[in-house]
């Protein structure tokens, strides 16, 4: 998928890619280090990381990553929390401070930080210590916020790493509130796209025949064919069969569309 100035692109065999347009791309395990390369991403994991929020998904970060060879500190304004998060944390640096202080920031070296997260309950804060972090030299800063509203102006104003539980929660409810044997579902850019995860029910449209032969509606495309012994990147002659696990991209629009192809036809005497 690509999205240019907040429109989504399905992309076919002709369309060009430009500066600045954000990208999704699917690729299995054995390949990822190349594609991230062809793109200029490094692979490497940071080494350095700030968390400035000690709130339960700051702890629950923390201990995830404390667990692999990488430098972790944690920052939170209140001195109490910052006592459980010590006791809580076993190679974690806790820190006490706001994250909106700039000398704070000094202090710690914000400029040799790989990547600063900022997950604390407010917005506001949220928004404003990325940027500013991100002035003082940070490499990647990500964002948590709640609020819709706030994304696109994250966005605009240069902060295009943002997570938002409230999205995960709607990617969990997607896949029981679409027909068809769906295993998961994923927003992309809030309700502008959905990747859906599904298997293949023997009697649906999609089953028995080579991809090109199946009439996908305009804004859709097959992603990837998972099946018991490999996973593929599919072509236009691939077939799929029952009880494979296809994973589908579309548009908002084309999702009623793709669900009908993933559903078992309903044949009238």
């Amino acid at each position: 998928a690509v999205f240019r100035n907040d429109t989504l692109i399905v992309p076919r065999g002709k369309d060009m890619l430009q500066g600045g347009d954000l990208i999704y791309v699917v690729s299995d395990k054995e390949h990822m280090n190349k594609v991230l390369g062809f793109f200029g991403c490094r692979s490497r994991p940071p080494e350095n990381i700030l968390i400035v929020g000690g709130g339960d998904i700051g702890l629950r970060l923390a201990r995830t990553l404390e667990n692999r060879a990488l430098r972790v500190r944690i920052l939170d304004k209140d001195r109490a929390r910052c006592n459980v998060l010590s006791q809580s944390l076993n190679k974690t640096i806790v820190l006490h401070g706001d994250g909106t202080d700039q000398s704070i920031l000094q202090e710690e070296n914000i400029g040799q930080m790989n990547l600063v997260l900022s997950l604390t309950g407010d917005e506001e804060t949220n928004i404003l210590c990325s940027l500013l972090t991100q002035r003082m030299g940070a490499r990647r800063v990500i964002t948590r916020i709640s609020k819709f509203a706030y994304m696109s102006i994250a966005q605009a104003v240069g902060l295009g790493r943002v997570v938002n539980p409230r999205l995960s929660a709607i990617n969990s409810i997607l896949q029981y509130v679409r027909r068809g044997k769906i295993l998961s579902a994923v927003s992309l850019r809030g309700e502008e796209a959905e990747v859906l995860e599904a298997e293949a029910v023997a009697g649906s449209p999609i089953v028995g025949r080579p991809l090109k032969e199946v009439k996908f509606p305009k804004g859709a495309l097959a992603l990837a064919v998972v099946r018991p012994t490999e996973t593929c990147i599919p072509s236009g002659n691939t077939v799929i069969h029952p009880g494979e696990r296809v994973v589908i991209l579309c548009a908002r629009k084309s999702v009623p569309h793709v669900e009908k192809h993933l559903s078992v036809r309903v044949r009238h005497p």
